[in-house]
């Protein structure tokens, strides 16, 4: 298979530049494998979807605010834009980091802020990927969250506002960890997953900080060529039980999908913690997922490959181009697909 054959076309306008009014208000698109069919429907509705004995699996990571904003070697140097991924010590002081522009900044420059503190560049990588080491008078996790920004997708054209610190951030967020939101939770309030419950469901949380592997764009032609960067997951004891224990296992996102069939592919699911680069596209045999609530992604995207895998290819991109005549909003902040 090639990548370009999971492309669609997006006019830009759909792309959602805001949150809906109100957690909960997205439409939601649904899609029933069995029948082979999709119809529109409101997210309000979706606990109507619940089954008795089914398991929500959510990913309970936090959004940090990891894009910061300084300066090439001097306070007057070139600006230079830094979007930390993950830290590499226990005392968050090395970080890889993905830095613009990558080109210029070179091993041994040094980042200057505003405050006082600054980022040595130790080495570098392709795509404009670094590893810094921060000097500063107070904990680095403590500075980012002070002077960091959160880290809104490059399809969302304007400067992150005071808001999005509260609405990029799922009402279960309690780990920080990630550079990008697990989006398909985004539509949840408490009040809708007490409907959940009510409706016979149990709610399971997963750990998986959303790094490169999941929106780093593909650089390669051929799917079979894919490799996805690791990121790091994990169940805990009691979650693991809960979905042992389910009749279906319903994920919420992607990024719970692949941290339930990485945990199968491992020996089962119980409790497990450490790296995934798990890449899911057509052929490959779900062992735990029976249905999958996610948003509408990127054309040529790994995520878009991962639901071609478990709803097909020819009726998730008829699904798209549904969404697309019906103007249904896309990405990060717009609407969902729910898949039976």
């Amino acid at each position: 298979m090639q990548v370009s054959d999971f492309d669609y076309e997006l006019p830009e306008e759909l792309i959602a530049q805001e949150p809906p009014r109100a957690r909960g208000a997205s439409r939601m698109l649904v899609v029933s494998r069995e029948n082979q069919t999709f119809r529109d429907d409101f997210f309000e509705n979706f606990p109507r979807y619940i089954r008795l004995g089914d398991c929500l699996v959510v990913n309970d990571t936090r959004v940090f605010p990891a894009r910061l904003h300084g300066r090439r070697n001097t306070t007057n140097g070139a600006l230079v834009e830094i979007l930390l991924i993950r830290a590499l010590n226990e005392q968050e002081t090395v970080w890889r980091a993905l830095v613009k522009p990558g080109k210029r900044v070179r091993a041994g420059d040094r980042i200057i802020f505003d405050e006082p503190y600054d980022a040595e560049v130790l080495s570098e990588s392709d795509y404009g990927e670094r590893t810094l080491r921060f000097t500063a008078n107070e904990s680095i996790p403590e500075l980012v969250e002070r002077l960091g920004e959160t880290p809104l997708p490059p399809y969302i054209r304007r400067a992150p506002a005071a808001a999005d610190r509260d609405r990029y951030q799922t009402v279960f967020a309690g780990r920080p960890g990630s550079v990008a939101a697990p989006t398909a939770g985004l539509h949840f309030t408490p009040q809708i997953l007490d409907r959940c419950r009510d409706a016979g469901a149990e709610i399971a949380h997963v750990t998986l900080h959303v790094g490169l592997g999941t929106f780093a764009p593909l650089r390669v032609k051929q799917v079979s060529d894919i490799r996805l960067h690791e990121e790091y997951f994990e169940i805990g004891n009691a979650d693991a039980a809960k979905m042992r224990c389910c009749r279906r296992l319903f994920c919420v996102g992607t990024t719970s999908v692949r941290s339930v069939e990485t945990a199968l592919l491992r020996g089962g699911l119980h409790a497990l913690k450490g790296e995934t680069n798990l890449f899911i596209a057509p052929g490959f045999r779900f062992r735990a997922t029976g249905a999958m609530l996610t948003n509408f992604h990127l054309p040529q995207s790994s995520l878009l490959m991962l639901v071609c895998a478990f709803a097909g290819r020819e009726l998730t991109l008829a699904a798209y181009r549904h969404a697309v005549e019906k103007k249904y909003r896309f990405f990060s902040y717009g609407d969902c697909m729910l898949i039976e």
